[in-house]
């Protein structure tokens, strides 16, 4: 009886307040769905909004999508973070092309099995855009679950975990599945927030053991801390007599994978005639260190990242490049390649300050 009123109350709130209007409730194909969770994973909706529509407007079918090049697929990914997202979504693609005759697959077992997708998401997929069955777990609804529960501990922790997707799933109810899915997670999102919950306003505070423990603060207990160690890396901006700035493409996996970015060097090879050594040697240029720029930082999930710009230019006339993972880039007429969000934050600084650099 619990479970009915748990959901009798939420779908009654979302009938009056859940979100309707947002750009892939429009049409909730599998497809269009699928794109907007990925992208919401670790992002918030008002972020994922333009970048979605940008996205839809070029790939407005998983066969678009499949067949594009994956530079086309991270330069519209530019500047949302988490690029494995973006690759794993653009190899999912070939996968329903190749597999699945370009039809998204509308079994769970076969949704979990594409790349980037997991049982909540693939869950999510099925549920929204078909009204299927199927619970999801994703980081909105582990907090009202662990808040209307009183669940404490970790829930990245397996034990918590597992607890979390039985409850999932005795609430979800077997009809009307999309309606309650997008209300908890809108609950979530809205009311049950992670920080300053808005109690009052919950459709659940009568039943909600967080709220009748005065614990509604402390719940989800946090990830537990650690100090997260920095990395330095020097990026070197080395522009060409054209006026074009030299990028290699990163290797396809680990950070940044499939991006474009600055030639780097690490923390140890910085001075300057170490510098002009290695770009020497390895790509082939007699430069000019012009200017350090200083220091910016960017963090991961799992160490932040101390970049040590320094401005170049090559003294020589050469203007071709040594392999397929490098080009030159002109800050002036872009070519529509993924970059990572420091390197086009560099970039845009770049087109502003040199020809400052150039007349002095």
């Amino acid at each position: 009886m619990k479970n009915q009123s748990f959901n009798q109350r939420l779908l009654a709130w979302f009938d009056r307040h859940g979100r309707k209007d947002l750009p892939w409730q429009q049409n909730p194909t599998p497809y269009r769905v699928w794109v907007s969770e990925i992208m919401l994973q670790q992002t918030q909706v008002a972020t994922v909004i333009p970048y979605y529509q940008r996205f839809m407007q070029r790939f407005s079918n998983v066969l678009d999508l499949a067949n594009a090049a994956q530079d086309e697929v991270l330069h519209l990914w530019t500047g949302l973070g988490y690029y494995a997202r973006g690759r794993n979504l653009h190899k999912a693609a070939q996968k329903i092309r190749d597999e699945h005759q370009g039809e998204f697959p509308q079994d769970l077992e076969q949704v979990m099995a594409l790349p980037g997708i997991g049982r909540s998401t693939a869950g999510a997929i099925l549920s929204l855009a078909l009204d299927q069955h199927h619970a999801i777990l994703d980081g909105n609804v582990k907090r009202v679950l662990a808040r209307y529960h009183a669940i404490e501990g970790w829930p990245g922790t397996s034990v918590v975990e597992k607890q979390m997707w039985q409850l999932a799933e005795q609430h979800t109810p077997t009809k009307h599945t999309a309606a309650y899915t997008q209300a908890i997670m809108d609950l979530g999102a809205t009311i049950c927030r992670r920080s300053k919950p808005l109690c009052p306003l919950c459709p659940q505070n009568s039943e909600c053991a967080a709220l009748a423990q005065g614990m509604q603060n402390q719940l989800p207990s946090p990830r537990p801390k650690k100090t997260l160690p920095t990395r330095t890396t020097t990026m070197l901006m080395l522009e060409n007599r054209a006026g074009e700035i030299l990028l290699q493409q990163r290797p396809p996996a680990g950070i940044w994978g499939g991006l474009w970015s600055f030639p780097e060097l690490n923390q140890e090879q910085s001075n300057d005639a170490l510098i002009q050594q290695w770009c020497l040697e390895q790509l082939g240029h007699d430069v000019a260190i012009e200017e350090r720029w200083p220091s910016l930082r960017h963090s991961f999930s799992h160490f932040h990242l101390e970049i040590l710009p320094v401005y170049l230019r090559s003294r020589g006339q050469q203007t071709q490049v040594a392999d397929n993972n490098s080009t030159w880039f002109s800050p002036a007429t872009p070519a529509n390649i993924g970059l990572a969000a420091p390197v086009k934050a560099l970039l845009t600084q770049l087109s502003i300050e040199i020809p400052t650099l150039r007349a002095s």
